[in-house]
């Protein structure tokens, strides 16, 4: 079977290293190209052990990326950088299936919203898919089984490992500012709490914050019921709701952030509720640069080429 050839444009983050991991022991997909302006000339091979090619980072112009013969394109771009780059595909006249791993197209109805476990009923061909941000990924996992017993916002408190704030340095990857500390940020309109608010259909209330940790989520979600419930029965939902879902552990401790980096999935556990049966508590923990990145866009590349979703994902690692 002939190689599908992938872009990745934005390839010098910790999310673009994931994913040249990822790509370069996947059975059918082949990298095109790998855009660095920094690492331009370089050999792709010294900046990412075990990537055994002669491929090398190129820095090429907006035109020019329609020319190097991709037939998909992932966009691991800060926000507000994918646009320009599609508008010189469709310029071009060039139609490969794009996923964009920036929060640019999550609110654009004509993007598919990659989030499989919950998504993947809504997907129909499309060659323009937005993966969902990292938080948002468990927060909607934690949430979703829950929905139509929701009274009022759902507060989710979240807690997430310094590469989520990328490369760029600033406060909140600053390993010496973070050291012994836990610094909140964007505690009110976060882009996630908008994303997942819209894909949800309810309010969500997120708060923010990092830690010294380097990658792992940990995310405390506070539900309010419109009816009283036992444990069982949360537990059940939960359970019937992600069964066959190979990237979410539904167990009923709760998961550990250091037990989760480098592993694939999700977890969701610490299922507490209140005396009176009307407030659950549940916590979920991702890595943030795989389930919550690099991994769910494999996932939702393997769905655009008609692979099998879990093709070149590490299930060993998954449970």
């Amino acid at each position: 079977m002939n190689a599908i050839k992938v872009g990745l444009v934005g390839a010098r983050g910790h999310t673009g290293a994931e994913l040249i991991k990822l790509l370069a022991t996947h059975p059918r997909f082949q990298l095109a190209f790998v855009t660095s302006r920094e690492l331009d000339g370089k050999p792709v091979a010294e900046h990412n052990a075990g990537f055994a090619g002669a491929l090398r980072y190129c820095n090429p112009t907006h035109e020019a990326l329609p020319t190097l013969g991709a037939d998909a394109v992932v966009l691991a771009l800060p926000n507000g950088k994918a646009a320009t780059i599609v508008a010189a595909f469709d310029a071009a006249g060039v139609d490969p299936v794009f996923v964009d791993l920036s929060a640019d197209h999550r609110f654009d109805p004509r993007w598919y919203y990659g989030l499989p476990e919950l998504t993947r009923g809504n997907y129909a061909g499309n060659k323009r898919i937005s993966n969902p941000g990292c938080y948002a990924t468990a927060m909607q996992l934690a949430v979703a089984p829950m929905l139509d017993v929701l009274d009022g916002p759902v507060q989710c408190f979240g807690v997430s490992g310094y590469s989520g704030a990328g490369t760029t340095p600033s406060d909140r990857n600053n390993a010496e500012l973070l050291r012994d500390n836990l610094m909140p940020y964007a505690l009110t309109g976060h882009i996630h709490e908008r994303e997942v608010s819209r894909q949800l259909g309810h309010p969500v209330e997120f708060m923010p914050h990092v830690a010294p940790h380097f990658r792992g989520i940990s995310l405390t979600a506070n539900l309010h019921l419109s009816r009283a419930l036992a444990l069982d029965a949360v537990l059940t939902r939960y359970r019937d709701r992600y069964a066959g879902e190979p990237l979410v552990r539904v167990q009923e401790a709760a998961p550990w952030v250091s037990r989760i980096a480098g592993r694939h999935h999700v977890e969701i556990g610490g299922f507490t509720l209140s005396g009176d049966g009307r407030r659950l508590v549940v916590v979920a923990t991702e890595d943030n640069l795989l389930k919550g990145a690099a991994t769910q866009a494999l996932q939702n590349l393997n769905t655009a080429f008609g692979l099998d979703e879990m093709c070149g994902i590490p299930l060993e690692n998954a449970a």
